[in-house]
């Protein structure tokens, strides 16, 4: 803090009568919060927030074809908990990292732009309480954000497609309620990554003053971390990068939940969020609010910013390589025969319920997996779409053994999209007539996802 604004936090000035106490914190946070929502760009994105995402899952209902290239997307005619989780998909890789560039962002830059930094000092008396009460405003308009996009996506799907059970991530079925209780549970997971964004954007806020990259830092740090999310990168590096919860809620959709990658996601975007707000505190307590065109310098940036996110991340993909053996790809073929195969299983009986043919169950199936990658028959691993596999199976009450061919398209953070090829009976065809008319195969094409950090068979 300079002279100038610890003068502003003197209890008493000699021979001046005592000033006014500063203004709380409560006070200056109802302030900040009527500023931001009195701009009608904060308006216009809290309302579409909260009408966007219903709409659109509701106008999906309505066609005849599906997202499928989204997780969860060829369940949307299904049940309408597919359609909160679309929107969860899109809010981590866009909606979420430009909300809060928008918000956090600018909020203490548009002082800068505004030239009022020395009226709101006069006005409140305290550059920590101002801090607080900025970021306090900035954090409640991103949640209801936020939870405007959960509660529209949720209601939409309920409204177009009801209340019915949800196919998880290894399809097994999800009732109603089981459904309704992870897909809140995965909305509040990503709040932390949200965090993290928030606070990388009111620390290019306070750093980068008038810069519009200031602006932009939260949108391009997310952006930054997709495009590594999609390079075949340790798993160890992949978690300890603050934006990996918004990817890890999947886990929370198999069975068993893969609970270990979404813990440690959400454990390292807190710590980039406390970080990162300590270091905006911390500079924002420093400036010289005398000097109207006092700017952080770009050295200060680097030096203030920059390098402590860095440490910490270097730090953390550290601990995270010592803790968990997550060195590779995490992609293994045992992993992935054994996921195909559990969810062959689960979709089988499914299959086989539209069918009207005799119950069956997994342990009766004693479904197996033998997949290659490019020809390489063992020991084959890491992410790409040239892996072939071959599911067999064991038809109850007949000495029979079924196999069927999937083509899989591995991404490099463990979810891929299994594909049949045949036979056509099997998952041929998109459709299968049953006693009822066509329905949709559900052995033709699915999702699955492989536990990255797991090194024990599971079950």
């Amino acid at each position: 803090m300079t002279a100038a604004t610890a003068t502003l936090e003197d209890d008493n000035v000699v021979g001046a009568a005592p000033r006014a106490h500063p203004v709380s914190i409560a006070r200056g946070y109802r302030f900040e919060v009527v500023k931001l929502v009195s701009q009608w760009r904060i308006r216009l994105l809290v309302l579409a927030c909260w009408l966007a995402p219903g709409l659109f899952v509701a106008a999906v209902g309505q066609q005849s074809t599906l997202p499928t290239d989204t997780l969860f997307g060829r369940w949307m005619h299904a049940t309408g908990w597919a359609g909160p989780l679309v929107v969860l998909g899109f809010a981590g890789t866009w909606a979420l990292p430009l909300l809060t560039s928008v918000v956090a962002g600018d909020v203490f830059a548009s002082e800068d732009r505004l030239g009022t930094w020395r009226h709101l000092l006069v006005a409140v008396r305290s550059p920590r309480r101002i801090f607080a009460a900025k970021a306090l405003a900035s954090l409640t308009v991103i949640l209801l954000m936020v939870a405007g996009l959960a509660v529209s996506g949720v209601v939409g799907g309920l409204l177009a497609e009801g209340n019915h059970a949800l196919v998880g991530l290894d399809d097994h079925l999800l009732s109603p309620s089981a459904a309704a209780g992870d897909v809140f549970l995965a909305w509040a997971c990503v709040i932390a990554p949200t965090l993290a964004l928030a606070a990388i954007g009111l620390l290019g806020s306070v750093t980068l003053g008038r810069s519009p990259m200031g602006l932009l830092l939260p949108a391009l740090v997310a952006l930054t971390m997709q495009l590594a999310q999609m390079l075949p990168l340790p798993v160890a590096v992949r978690v300890a990068l603050p934006g990996y919860a918004f990817i890890a809620w999947n886990g929370l959709f198999a069975d068993p939940r893969q609970t270990g990658p979404l813990l440690l996601g959400i454990a390292v975007s807190l710590l980039w969020a406390l970080l990162a707000t300590t270091l905006a505190y911390l500079l924002f307590l420093r400036r010289d609010f005398t000097n109207l065109t006092s700017d952080t310098s770009g050295r200060r940036a680097f030096a203030a910013g920059f390098v402590p996110l860095a440490a910490l991340l270097g730090a953390t993909i550290a601990v995270v390589a010592v803790a968990t053996p997550s060195t590779s790809s995490g992609i293994t073929q045992a992993k992935v025969e054994r996921s195909l195969a559990t969810a062959f299983a689960h979709l089988y009986r499914m299959q086989t319920a539209e069918l009207n043919r005799p119950a069956v169950t997994e342990a009766q199936l004693r479904s197996t997996a033998a997949c290659a990658k490019s020809d390489v028959q063992h020991d084959a691993e890491g992410a790409g779409n040239d892996w072939r596999c071959v599911v067999s199976w064991h038809v109850p009450g007949v000495q029979l053994t079924g196999t069927a061919i999937y083509q899989l398209d591995i991404t490099a953070d463990g979810r891929y999209v299994a594909d049949g090829d045949g036979p056509k009976e099997v998952n041929g065809y998109f459709l299968v007539h049953t006693p009822q008319g066509d329905a949709p195969n559900p052995l033709w094409q699915f999702d699955g996802n492989v536990d990255l950090l797991s090194t024990t068979p599971k079950g």
